[in-house]
């Protein structure tokens, strides 16, 4: 699979599933973008990840003016601010170009 493929992909794939969330940084306006969000998996209750954590996967296209995003930056979803504790900028690489974003958010 080639990045273009990939992030063609991806963006069906949130088009078809996704959710509109916010990303806010202090001092700059708000910036909408599509991305899947889900809880975290019993299993996957480990380290720095707690109950009530979530996933977010975005593309990384639609936050290129916010790269890289910080734990001083924070996610609205549904209508909820939390923070994002983790974000992971290797998993959904090809060939060296970044794909999409993997970030762990919760209170």
């Amino acid at each position: 699979m080639t990045a273009d493929e990939a992030i063609a992909q991806h963006r069906a794939f949130l088009a078809e599933i996704g959710e509109d969330i916010l990303i806010r940084r202090v001092g700059v306006p708000d910036v909408t973008v599509r991305a899947r969000v889900m809880g975290y998996q019993p299993k996957e209750l480990i380290g720095t990840i707690a109950q009530g954590d979530v996933k977010i996967i975005a593309m990384a296209e639609a936050l290129a003016d916010r790269l890289p995003l910080t734990t001083n930056d924070a996610v609205v979803v549904r209508g909820k601010e939390i923070s994002i504790k983790a974000v992971d900028d290797n998993t959904r690489r090809i060939g060296g170009t970044l794909i999409a974003l993997e970030i762990q958010a919760g209170d």
